[in-house]
This record gives structure tokens, C-alpha cells and sequence, in this order.
């Protein structure tokens, strides 16, 4: 019983660092992120593309991001593959979605996968601690 209890103290401990370490790596990400801006509208400003300082270059670097919008992404799809590019395009089933959908098909077929899905989907199970507070 020792163990048991020097086990759960041990988690509950390592999860309480985890939090800690978390909120801290939010902070700094954000500090990061608001100097990054910073520095790159003074370099915009004084037209630097790049610059050494300390053993380290320094450049602006450009990106472009694109994404569909949510409530036009059949009608995306259906342009990109009349424009000869439905290579780009990917069906998807939510992965958490797909595993409640075969929790429920399994749960009615007697625990038991249903025929129709063997060899479509993989399954596993995982056993994991949960914690929460006591009374």
C-alpha cells in the first residue's frame, strides 16, 4: 500500500509541475511572439532584410497561409478539381468522431466489431489514471 500512495503523491506532483511548466511556456511563447513583431517592423522600418548580431543572422521571412472558408469548402473543392488540381483534396473522418462511431457499432453488435468494418479500422484500448480532487 506504500507504493500505491508514493505512486499517486508522485503524479499528482509531476502533474502539478506539468501545469506549472505549461502556464510558463504560454508566457514565454507570447513574449517570443510580441518581440519576433517587434523586431521585424523596425527591420521593415529601417528596409533590413537580414543582419548578424552575436553568431546569429537575423532575417525577415514571408509566409503565406491559406485556409477554406468553413461555409465554401465543397464549392473550394469542387473548383480545385475542375482546375486539374483534386489532388489536393482529401477526404477526412475526425478521428474522435470515427472511434465514438465504432464505440456505439461495437456496443450493439454484441462487443464485437461489425463485419462490415474488419479491416477498414483499427482499434486498441488504453487504460489511463484519472485524477481529480477529493472530498
Amino acid at each position: 500500500m506504500k507504493d500505491l500512495f508514493q505512486l499517486a503523491d508522485s503524479l499528482k506532483d509531476l502533474k502539478e509541475w506539468k501545469k506549472q511548466v505549461d502556464e510558463e511556456r504560454k508566457e514565454v511563447s507570447s513574449k517570443i511572439e510580441a518581440v519576433e513583431e517587434s523586431l521585424s517592423q523596425v527591420m521593415i522600418e529601417e528596409e533590413m532584410q537580414s543582419f548578424n548580431r552575436g553568431g546569429m543572422m537575423y532575417y525577415l521571412n514571408t509566409k503565406l497561409y491559406a485556409s477554406a472558408i468553413p461555409e465554401r469548402k465543397e464549392a473550394l473543392f469542387s473548383a480545385l478539381k475542375e482546375e486539374g488540381y483534386g489532388d489536393l483534396v482529401y477526404e477526412t473522418v475526425n478521428a474522435n468522431s470515427l472511434a465514438a462511431f465504432v464505440r456505439e457499432q461495437v456496443e450493439e453488435n454484441e462487443d464485437e466489431l461489425p463485419q462490415w468494418l474488419e479491416g477498414l479500422v483499427n482499434t486498441y484500448e488504453k487504460t489511463s489514471l484519472g485524477m481529480r480532487k477529493g472530498k
